[in-house]
């Protein structure tokens, strides 16, 4: 039951990202002056006398422009449209009333649109850095592992270091050093480049275990004394013998990736605009002291980023419960 529902999450979360073009009524960079921060739009079937229509919505009226409070104008019915201009929704009269489904920042633009494409942002950069911590912690590991001596020793320290150094001051003096505007594709090949350093020495320590100790085993044995050559005895028996290892780990640096973007966009090392993460609408949302009292949907990335975290965790344990089973069978 619990798999079934992290493995739910997670394919919501990944479908969400892939029909982000379709799904989202409007462009990220789409801006609606007269909305700043106007709460979520409300989908009706049903009028004021009671009758039944097809789905419409109402148009946001500004009432009060310091508390930045909106109403409902029930004069007018504003109805959906279906499968127009590329999009699966919006509204009839975008100018006057657009589709705003969790609302809209303090910009103006709609917050579910930045939200989807926020998603694929954040998962494609947490999945790229994983995959390149994985391959260079499975290269650096498997190396240390098999060879021994003088050349674990220096992999290894070179691991250490990285681990112990105090990563948001390397990251900040990185950014001193780097021009002052970045494009979205340089931030997403630097965030996936510090990511997957980070990340290698946890899988290289984790891997080189596993080689060394593989290694004196008798399969291991006979495979040499068969005349394999190194590089077959480490690549085709070796390391697939830490299969369940690097499954666990990448399973962990997903979700902390997502985070750590989040994170990284509080010191400026976040993707520039119009480009939509879910680090930079959290750190958008976090400039505004009135957002947990007053515009709550401006946190739905963090709803976002605790719901994939979940989903993950809740594969992992049934994993993880799982192999005791499989290991007594």
């Amino acid at each position: 039951m619990t798999r079934s529902l992290g493995v739910a999450l997670l394919a919501i979360a990944l479908l969400a990202a892939a029909a982000a073009p379709v799904a989202a009524p409007h462009a990220t960079d789409a801006h609606f002056a007269g909305l700043l921060n106007a709460p979520p739009t409300m989908v009706r079937v049903a009028g004021e006398d009671g009758s039944w229509h097809a789905p419409f919505i109402y148009r946001w009226q500004l009432v009060n422009q310091l508390e930045q409070r909106y109403e409902e104008d029930r004069a007018t019915r504003v109805p959906l449209v279906w499968f127009s201009g590329g999009r699966l929704v919006r509204s009839s009269d975008e100018g006057a009333a657009p589709l705003l489904l969790l609302g809209a920042d303090s910009y103006g633009r709609d917050v579910f649109t930045r939200l989807l494409f926020g998603a694929r942002t954040s998962l494609g950069l947490a999945a790229t850095a994983a995959l390149g911590a994985m391959l260079l912690g499975v290269a650096i590991g498997g190396l240390a592992g098999f060879t021994g001596g003088a050349p674990d020793e220096v992999l290894m320290r070179a691991a250490d270091f990285v681990m112990v150094l105090p990563a948001i001051y390397v990251v900040l003096a990185l950014r001193s050093v780097l021009p002052l505007v970045l494009t979205a594709p340089q931030v997403f090949a630097l965030l996936a480049a510090i990511f997957a350093v980070v990340g290698a020495p946890v899988v290289a320590r984790g891997v080189r275990a596993i080689v060394r100790s593989e290694r004196r085993l008798d399969y291991a044995v006979a495979v040499q004394a068969l005349g394999a050559s190194d590089i077959r005895l480490l690549v085709r028996h070796l390391l697939p013998s830490a299969r369940g290892f690097l499954f666990v780990q990448i399973t962990l640096l997903v979700p902390a990736f997502i985070i750590a973007e989040a994170t990284l966009s509080y010191v400026g090392l976040g993707f520039p605009d119009p480009v939509a993460s879910w680090g930079t609408m959290l750190h958008e949302a976090s400039s505004n002291i009135r957002v947990f009292a007053d515009f709550p949907w401006l946190l739905s990335p963090a709803a976002a980023m605790f719901l994939v975290v979940l989903g993950v965790n809740l594969v992992l344990q049934n994993r993880g419960s799982d192999e005791p089973v499989k290991q007594s069978l």
